[in-house]
């Protein structure tokens, strides 16, 4: 049992908690990474009560002086966090009594614990939004390179895995930019809803002291003060928009590093990790593993896990705070960490991957993969409706397999004897260069689609 009421808050009690319950209730553990935006958000509300005569200018002064001392302190190491404080906010507000006696404890006038770990964690999710959107942009420049020097490769696009048209690596390439593009958007918006300031909503109501809300949301960086106290204090939708365009983006990740996984076996050998992001077997040397890949294809897991944690916790809370909220902050630190890391990683591993031209290639001509440029020059020469073409194609393609060849080794009498109109214009269609520059409609794997993509993507990427 502690021996004594908590300095900060035991005026109403008799004793202090019990030692299991500090172990319960203590958050310094993990709050303490709030320390910056913590101390930002106090000098901010220090200067705003000294603007407003609520204190004493040099409080105000003696408050920020000391303030900076704190967060000098923390940043060298030298800082002593004590659980028996709780949290970031008593351990910070504990030692700057310390430094600067009685004018530390007017800092906490006109504000409660509820508004200022509500601004502190929004700071620091903010300033997590600005993170990913530059990894993620960084990841695109990746595969936006990528994409650029095999604009005109041919691949095997591929539906349930199995061969359907040839592509271009480019096209390719450039379907992730397209994904982190939405990703990219995500965090921006969520950056953008989130960017209202709820320090000044006190407790739960307001206060009665005469605040400028709107010159610490300016001071912060933030558009405007929140509208309603209530809200202010019990909103946690800044961190669940984060956590879902991070799970979306972890999943768009996740879907890449599936591909590599397969891409860069020696079934494939569509591409090459290099050395830095990929390991050996410490029993068969012939191995090369794509443990890089393989580790990005699960960290959705703990992301998403973040994600539905997190909703869990706030799923069933009647306004305003309530402890539970403390729940908040690990979920997000890790699935934070672990996004940045992820987009850093991949965006290593794109920008080192040795695409196999020759393997592409070769796997792009299989498996019968122009039988729809075929389908289509039946329609298009001949007329044929499309339903027919489908089967004068589907038996052309039973003809091939049973001979052991693509449609292309096929002759025009043998193509002849399963509709006699067909002309040897139909061989100008059925090569895969050829197909991949058919595509031209808008969004197509064309070479020429996807150089204009290519250049427009780096001029609005920089």
């Amino acid at each position: 049992m502690s021996s004594g009421a908590n300095a900060m808050w035991g005026g109403r009690f008799g004793r202090g908690p019990e030692a299991i319950m500090e172990a319960i209730n203590a958050s310094i553990g993990f709050d303490k990474r709030l320390a910056p935006q913590d101390i930002a958000g106090s000098r901010a509300h220090a200067a705003m009560l000294a603007t407003c005569g609520i204190i004493t200018k040099s409080d105000a002064e003696a408050i920020d002086t000391g303030l900076q001392q704190v967060l000098a302190e923390i940043e060298a190491g030298e800082f002593a966090f004590s659980a028996a404080l709780e949290d970031i906010h008593m351990n910070v507000e504990n030692r700057l009594r310390e430094i600067i006696g009685t004018p530390a404890g007017r800092l906490h006038t006109a504000r409660s614990r509820n508004d200022q770990v509500a601004v502190d964690f929004r700071l620091w999710v903010r300033e997590q939004c600005d993170t990913a959107i530059a990894a993620i942009t960084a990841l695109m420049q990746a595969f936006v390179a990528q994409a650029e020097a095999g604009a005109d490769w041919v691949m095997p696009g591929f539906t349930h895995l199995q061969t359907a048209q040839p592509v271009t690596w480019g096209h390719h390439m450039l379907a992730y930019v397209e994904m982190l593009a939405r990703d990219r958007g995500r965090f921006m918006d969520a950056r953008a809803r989130m960017n209202e300031c709820p320090l000044g909503a006190a407790a739960l109501a307001g206060t009665s002291f005469a605040i400028d809300r709107h010159m610490t949301a300016a001071a912060l960086g933030f558009d405007r003060p929140t509208a309603n106290s209530l809200d202010s204090v019990s909103d946690r939708d800044f961190a669940l928009e984060y956590l879902a365009a991070a799970s979306i983006c972890a999943l768009h990740l996740s879907r890449f590093a599936e591909e590599l996984v397969i891409w860069s076996s020696a079934q494939f050998r569509f591409v090459r990790l290099s050395d830095g992001f990929s390991t050996g077997s410490s029993i068969m040397p012939q191995k090369r593993n794509p443990d890089a890949a393989e580790l990005l294809r699960a960290k959705i897991g703990r992301i998403l896990g973040a994600n539905i944690a997190l909703m869990t916790v706030m799923k069933g809370l009647a306004l305003t705070y309530s402890k539970d909220m403390q729940e908040d902050k690990e979920q997000v630190f890790d699935a934070a960490d672990t996004l940045v890391l992820s987009l850093e990683v991949m965006a290593g591993m794109v920008r080192d991957m040795t695409a196999n031209r020759d393997a592409l290639e070769a796997a792009a001509s299989s498996g019968f993969s122009t039988a729809t440029d075929l389908a289509d020059w039946l329609v298009r020469a001949l007329g044929l409706p499309f339903r027919e073409a489908h089967h004068v194609t589907g038996a052309l393609v039973k003809m091939a397999e049973d001979q052991g060849c693509d449609l292309p080794d096929l002759t025009l009498a043998q193509m002849q004897s399963v509709h006699h109109d067909i002309t040897d214009a139909v061989f100008g269609v059925l090569g895969v260069y050829n197909s991949v520059a058919s595509r031209t409609s808008h969004g197509g794997t064309a070479p020429d689609n996807v150089r204009a993509q290519v250049a427009r993507w780096k001029e609005e990427l920089g």
